[in-house]
């Protein structure tokens, strides 16, 4: 017995489902992507029950992984990454945001946690200050083609194939960051700290640059933990100690404001029709 995304697969073989082939029923989408990832030695097919259609699935699993792993290399480069938060409900999120924290301040990198919603390059385009984005949602939609993005987006697998020496590339893909907590059949353990000074010399193979592959002491100042997500007036503080913190004061617009109970209820209204250049409750100028 095997359970990934949420379903349950009965499976006899010794080598689990990637000795099977696969018949999904469905339309083309992230889901179908994420499977074929994942058991990304097993073939395909499809099934659409809306066009009556099925196909052998084409897609070049092999080209799909090397853009993944190619954003991995993109998140080895980042100094700063964004932590986007997209789900609320699947357990465990609050323990791999920490994870991912805490990653990421041993690998020398800056982190933001951002709760924007479903994430779009429009949202995003307003941090030009992070290098690169680890998306942390459900397994289903965790995986973003971030092409149309200003910055990439990444999965917190991938981020931990970027920071984590001991996580090394398999051949399997894991979608689902649940994996990745500490008990999962997946969890990796961070190693001990490196010192600067005795770190292996690494080059990026996208710039060509030199960069020290180490992970450095815990952080010994971190902010209380928490069991909820919540507004808080940190960014005085943050901005003492970092100049992307000091930048995202100094802009004028920082996100939707919840102000609870500050707006009147009112019933919904009808609105103007038209464009802007002429309502159609707009009379016409006599010339």
């Amino acid at each position: 017995e095997e359970r990934k995304f949420g379903r349950q697969f009965l499976v006899e073989a010794a080598g689990g489902l990637q000795d099977y082939a696969m018949f999904y029923v469905g339309a083309e989408g992230l889901a179908l992507t994420s499977f074929m990832l994942t058991w990304n030695r097993c073939p395909f097919s499809s099934f659409n029950p809306s066009t009556g259609c099925g196909r052998r699935e084409t897609l070049n699993v092999s080209r799909a992984l090397m853009r993944r792993l190619y954003l991995v290399e993109r998140a080895r480069d980042a100094s700063v990454v964004g932590i986007l938060v997209g789900t609320l409900g699947v357990a465990g999120y609050l323990t791999v945001l920490q994870h991912l924290r805490e990653l990421l301040a041993r690998a020398g990198k800056r982190s933001y946690t951002l709760a924007v919603g479903k994430p779009n390059p429009a949202k995003l385009a307003n941090f030009p200050e992070v290098d690169v984005f680890v998306l942390v949602a459900c397994a289903q939609n965790s995986l973003l083609d971030s092409t149309d993005f200003y910055r990439p987006v990444v999965t917190p697998y991938e981020l931990e194939l970027a920071c984590n020496p001991a996580r090394e590339w398999t051949g399997n893909y894991l979608t689902d960051f649940r994996d990745l907590l500490p008990g999962a059949c997946a969890h990796v353990e961070l190693p001990p700290a490196v010192p600067a000074e005795e770190a292996v010399p690494d080059v990026s193979l996208i710039s060509g640059k030199m960069r020290a592959a180490h992970l450095g002491s815990p952080p010994s100042s971190q902010l209380p933990p928490s069991t909820a997500l919540a507004c808080r007036d940190q960014t005085r503080a943050l901005a003492e100690i970092s100049p992307a913190a000091s930048f995202l004061e100094s802009r004028s617009w920082r996100g939707l404001e919840q102000q609870l109970g500050q707006t009147p209820v009112s019933k919904a209204v009808q609105g103007r029709r038209g464009i802007a250049i002429a309502y159609e409750d707009e009379g016409c100028e006599q010339r």
